[in-house]
């Protein structure tokens, strides 16, 4: 049975490897969504990173952010939904995190910006006017992702070390090159935040097709009734997914959205 909704995360997997989302790719969402299928976009984005991209998200005008934290409304440029981090719980974290792998450094993602302490240094342009000083002082009830960084472990290891030592606080996942991790309030992720708003819209998890490349996309491929790991995935993606779409430097997505639904 065709889709009734479609699930996609972005970077190395709907966009391609400039980050743009392709001509090819740009007509196939248009050709879903005028069936009356929504194509919501499900990233570890943050909102300041989404400006150029929101054209190419649809009618409906909706998007799941930052792994799951935020429902963004896109016609009204609203934050739909907020699933924020306690701060007890981001302090435990940093606490253990800080004793056990020295030399990480913590920055924030919040519903109306971005936040790091002064060893935070990320591989991402930041704009000028970025909110500095110790974790303690720029937390605050509008944080959605807690990140880490660290300089000198490769990025596996260091999430499956943040994994063991804090992941019953936090959901701790990564989905870049470089050691990164990205840990959302427990219980928070792609899957569940897709899952509210499919019953929201009435829409089976049966009923939806998603696409992801790195392990922050697990949950969603695990959730979502059909599931398509990108051929440039990390390899736990291709061991969950039901199967295995082109590369994004093919317009993998876009393809396998073509025969889907025989556009």
């Amino acid at each position: 049975m065709r889709p009734r909704l479609v699930a996609t995360d972005l970077d190395g997997t709907l966009l391609d490897p400039s980050g743009q989302v392709s001509d090819r790719t740009r007509a196939a969402l248009l050709a879903v969504e005028a069936l009356g299928v929504p194509v919501v976009f499900v990233t570890g984005r943050p909102i300041r990173w989404m400006d150029d991209l929101w054209a190419d998200v649809g009618g409906h005008g909706l998007a799941v952010c930052s792994n799951g934290g935020i429902v963004y409304d896109v016609s009204s440029h609203t934050v739909r939904n907020a699933l924020t981090v306690p701060r007890d719980t981001a302090m435990s974290v940093a606490a253990t995190l800080r004793k056990a792998v020295p030399g990480t450094f913590f920055a924030l993602e919040k519903t109306g910006g971005f936040a790091r302490e002064e060893g935070f240094m990320g591989r991402h342009r930041e704009p000028l006017g970025i909110e500095t000083g110790p974790l303690e002082s720029i937390f605050d009830d509008t944080v959605v992702k807690l990140l880490a960084i660290h300089h000198e472990i490769g990025p596996e290891t260091y999430w499956r070390r943040a994994e063991e030592m804090v992941g019953t606080q936090l959901e701790v996942t990564w989905s870049s090159s470089f050691s990164l991790l990205e840990m959302s309030a427990r219980g928070v992720t792609k899957a569940t935040t897709l899952a509210r708003l499919c019953a929201e819209l009435g829409i089976d998890q049966a009923d939806v097709v998603a696409f992801g490349d790195m392990p922050n996309d697990v949950p969603m491929l695990e959730w979502a009734g059909t599931s398509f790991a990108m051929a440039n995935a990390h390899p736990t993606l291709q061991r969950v997914a039901d199967h295995v779409a082109p590369g994004n430097d093919v317009d993998g997505v876009a393809a396998t959205l073509e025969e889907l639904f025989e556009l």
